[in-house]
């Protein structure tokens, strides 16, 4: 052993194991390779001793969330992975039956249903590493299969779930990377998430709060603002600490242009420099010294602000802001963790011109929401839902699930299910109901997810052995690929040209 701590090995013989060419990427260093070229080569990419600590870090992330469910009696019990297709929000991935020629199988989006139903069979406590598919339209950072820490609780309520899920995620992320979490997550409704931030996954750590400031405009002459204050509508703005040089004209117009995209009239922009400037300063020169003063804004700073219906402005002055977190800020550090609470049960799909559940149409009402609105205004109904949000990622979701058969009758006629369509869709759960459901509340968190954020990666790609990108595809083993005419034969199928083929 050398002083150093390395060994020197003195070879008598040698013999060669296995021969190499040369890597097409580099393993030993860092180097800049594109990701297609380290993913067709993704068993030479997770040589590299970055990729290898990042899978460890999973490892043993999946270790400590086994080992502190199993101490509390958690069952892990395992649902099937082939099932009855039940779209309910994303397209399923379908699997055709060879034995039963023209029907379908569904790879499961969430063990939903089957955890519930192991509740029906008494195993009160259930837990699962899932895989789960869904037939997405891709997106950034999205893959088509993902791993959920699924887990259900019988007799229980969301109290009980907060307090398994805050000691599990303590456990297991100190002792995996050894941060230590608060004992107990914050805690902020839907409502104030979208009041204060303009999201409901919103990232605390860089402020920019959104402020109402309708009163300081109440009694303006400029019509722009006191027409849509008349109407009912809300003055809203949020302070950007130290960006206002950044901020020039050209920077300001691409917001203005943004901010239109997002169904706004336009964006009020105050910047504080030796004087105080703004788009609408010749209009309304004391509301606006006065909104500066009250968001306490300093030299250097910018304040933005939009005018219109309170919920609609607040949700695209968040996406406002969001934009410029990723666009125009450094990286905070640290971990921001809460839960958001009391969602909204039902939300309009204006495409299709019908109410549909927010998370899923398991969840529990507000029995009292319930019977006020149901019959008139069911928008207005809150459910019993529940979303764990680390770093502006949403990176868990659950809820206390319907356990009597007509109130979850009464959702799906609510989301225009008849009662045949649920039957056919969901009979063998309304079936279940009948037997004595006991009272259940889950919860499934994005496994992936939270180990990127755990190991500072750009992408959950990193954190997964073999992730597809992100249209989709495997570049190493060319999937999805065609298959022969002797395999749709044996599986009566035809194929249908698209449109992109008759081209």
């Amino acid at each position: 052993k050398m002083s150093t701590g390395e060994i020197e090995v003195h070879a008598t013989s040698l013999d060669i194991l296995s021969e190499s060419e040369t890597p097409p990427i580099y393993i030993n260093i860092d180097d800049e390779a594109s990701e297609e070229l380290r993913l067709k080569f993704r068993y030479l990419d997770l040589r590299r001793p970055k990729m290898q600590k990042k899978l460890i870090l999973r490892h043993k992330i999946v270790q400590k969330i086994r080992e502190y469910l199993n101490n509390l009696d958690f069952l892990e019990i395992e649902t099937p992975v082939l099932t009855k297709s039940t779209p309910e929000g994303a397209r399923d991935f379908l699997v055709p039956s060879r034995i039963k020629p023209g029907k379908f199988y569904a790879l499961p989006q969430s063990p939903q249903l089957f955890k519930q139903l192991l509740m029906v069979a008494g195993m009160d406590r259930y837990y699962q590493i899932a895989k789960c598919y869904r037939d997405e339209d891709f997106r950034a950072d999205r893959q088509p299969e993902f791993t959920q820490v699924d887990l259900e609780m019988s007799f229980v309520d969301e109290e009980d779930i907060f307090n398994v899920v805050e000691g599990m995620l303590n456990k297991s992320i100190k002792e995996s990377v050894g941060v230590e979490l608060p004992l107990e997550f914050d805690r902020m409704t839907y409502a104030e998430a979208i009041e204060t931030y303009g999201s409901d996954r919103p990232d605390r750590r860089y402020g920019m709060e959104l402020h109402d400031v309708t009163e300081i405009f109440f009694s303006t002459d400029f019509r722009v603002i006191s027409s849509a204050i008349e109407a009912d509508g809300v003055v809203k703005a949020f302070k950007v600490k130290g960006l206002a040089n950044r901020f020039s004209r050209k920077v300001i117009d691409q917001y203005v242009e943004f901010a239109r995209s997002l169904g706004l009239g336009g964006l009020i922009w105050i910047k504080i420099e030796d004087e105080i400037k703004s788009s609408i300063l010749k209009f309304c020169a004391d509301e606006i010294r006065t909104t500066v003063n009250s968001l306490s804004a300093e030299k250097g700073d910018l304040i933005l602000m939009a005018v219109g219906d309170r919920v609609s402005t607040s949700k695209a002055l968040g996406k406002i802001r969001e934009k410029i977190i990723s666009t125009e800020l450094p990286e905070a550090q640290g971990l921001d963790i809460l839960w958001v609470t009391e969602f909204p049960m039902f939300s309009f799909n204006e495409e299709e011109n019908r109410i549909e559940a927010e998370h899923h149409p398991f969840t529990m009402p507000d029995l009292e929401d319930m019977a006020l609105y149901k019959n008139s205004d069911p928008l207005k109904i809150k459910s019993r839902a529940y979303d764990l949000v680390i770093n502006g990622f949403e990176i868990g979701s659950g809820s206390v699930r319907i356990h009597r058969r007509d109130i979850q009758n009464d959702v799906f006629r609510l989301i225009g299910l008849s009662q045949e369509e649920a039957d056919k869709k969901f009979g063998f759960l309304l079936e279940a109901f009948k037997y004595g459901p006991p009272p259940h509340a889950g919860i499934a968190l994005g496994l992936d997810r939270i180990v990127a954020i755990l190991a500072g990666a750009n992408s959950i790609r990193d954190v997964i052995a073999f992730p597809k990108t992100a249209s989709g595809s495997d570049i190493m083993t060319g999937a999805p690929s065609e298959v022969s005419q002797s395999q749709l034969r044996e599986l009566k199928l035809s194929l249908v040209k698209g449109e992109e083929e008759e081209k």
